[in-house]
Parts: C-alpha cells; structure tokens; sequence
C-alpha cells in the first residue's frame, strides 16, 4: 500500500545484516519509508544529493568516508539537512564530535525499536533528540580539560606501543617535547600512566584503534 506523504529515509551502515534490520523496522511503520541505502560514509554523501531524502540515519564507524566526515559534507550540501547518528560508540567526544559536525540526534544501537522510531520522527521534524543516558555522557566531557591536536597525535602513537624516541622521531619533535606531552595528557585525562591514558581515550572516543 502506498503510505501518504511518509518521512523519506535514507540508511548508511556498512554491516548488511544491521541496514536489513533498519530498512524492515522503519519501512513497517505507517508513516516512514526507506529511500536510499549506503554501505560507506561517501556513498551516503552522494545518495543524499540524488534522493533528498528528509531524514538521514548514519551510523559512525564506515569505510571510505566516517560518519562525521559524511555529516560534515551533506552538511555542506544541504543547510536544512536532517541528520540522526545510529552507533555503537557511546564515548563522549563521539557524542560531541557527531554533534559538533552537524547531527541533530545521536541514538546507540543499543536501544530498541521503541528508542529509535520516536527519535527519527522527532528530528524529521526539525527537534533535537538527546536520550538521557547520551546526555549524561556528553555532561562527563565537561569534567575533562580538552586535548590539543598535538597532544591528541602523541596519544594514537602511544596506543601503538611506542617508546618515547619512536613517538618523537615519528612526529618531527624532540623526546623531551614527547614527555612534555605525555604529562599533560595525563593531568587532562586523570589518569596515572600511560596504559591508562590510552584506556581512558578509547573509552571515551578520542582515539580509536
């Protein structure tokens, strides 16, 4: 049947099983059908420009392109663009990052059919949508002192397992300017050492292996 003026959805997941289960869920609904379906973040960029649809459902992690860059870039496209992020990734410079790039509505995959019909409506409709447990996530990031890029790239080569000289011969700087770093990122993190501070940043989505 037909559905009257439905809200128009296109779906971007690089898992088939998940976007299956996404397009069977939404298309039940009476007043939802899905218009597009992108396996990669650049896929969803140029779906988006073909269909218009009124509402796009991105999940983070894709090929290609991320789903922050995918945001970034219909953002461009179009102004009005309505984006709501579908991710297992429930750190807080994840939440704030999607937010920050455009999205209006930021859902985990944990939730079920009853979390994410009413949230898609809702930013369709030009509303933000928050749920609480992703709420009080992205009031934790408040807590923490920002990490600059610099020290943010010392973080990902940590995460590699390398010593201090690897860092420095890898990123152009000296070891003391290394140590330096690493100091501040560990009164920025609260945390006591190194292994603890690349726990720390993985958990909360400032870096990702």
């Amino acid at each position: 049947m037909k559905k009257e003026n439905p809200i128009r959805i296109l779906i971007a997941d690089d898992h088939f099983i998940v976007r299956s289960g996404l397009v069977a869920m939404i298309d039940s609904e009476p007043d939802m059908e899905v218009v597009a379906q992108a396996a990669d973040g650049a896929q969803a960029v140029d779906l988006f420009e073909k269909t218009k649809p009124d509402l796009a459902l991105l999940d983070l992690r894709m090929p290609v392109k991320s789903g922050n860059e995918a945001i970034e870039l219909i953002r461009k496209q179009s102004g009005a663009a309505r984006i709501l992020v579908l991710t297992a990734f429930n750190g807080d410079e994840d939440i704030h990052r999607a937010l920050n790039a455009g999205a209006q509505g930021y859902v985990l995959k944990s939730s079920t059919a009853e979390g994410l019909i009413p949230a898609i409506r809702a930013v369709a409709a030009g509303a933000r949508w928050i749920p609480r447990d992703v709420a009080s996530r992205l009031a934790m990031r408040n807590t923490f002192e920002e990490l600059t890029p610099r020290e943010e790239q010392v973080l990902r080569e940590l995460a590699t397992g390398k010593a201090n000289k690897e860092i420095a011969d890898s990123l152009g700087i000296s070891e003391h300017t290394v140590k330096d770093h690493l100091k501040n990122i560990l009164g920025k993190l609260h945390v006591a050492d190194r292994t603890e501070a690349v726990t720390a940043a993985i958990q909360r989505g400032i870096i990702h292996l």
